[in-house]
């Protein structure tokens, strides 16, 4: 569903707006009945899946920095 709000309104209601938008609502925002801009809910980060792993899951954060991440015994490439 569509809400349509006037820009005037949305500044005093911008925090119920967003959380609107958050439950899949799309908003529009317009001025003198003319449609100026939309508020809607900013797509979720892709999930990182790394190759033979990917069966288990999308890695955190912390998981893909240690992941990618040389040891620290190994000695540093020489190319």
């Amino acid at each position: 569903m569509t809400i349509h709000v006037d820009i005037a309104r949305s500044q005093a209601t911008l925090a119920e707006l967003a959380a609107q938008a958050e439950q899949g609502e799309e908003i529009v925002l317009s001025r003198d009945g003319h449609a100026v801009a939309v508020i809607r809910a900013a797509k979720a980060r892709p999930s990182l899946r790394i190759g033979a792993l990917a069966h288990l899951g999308p890695l955190t954060d912390e998981e893909a920095t240690l992941f990618l991440q040389p040891e620290a015994d190994s000695p540093a490439r020489q190319d």
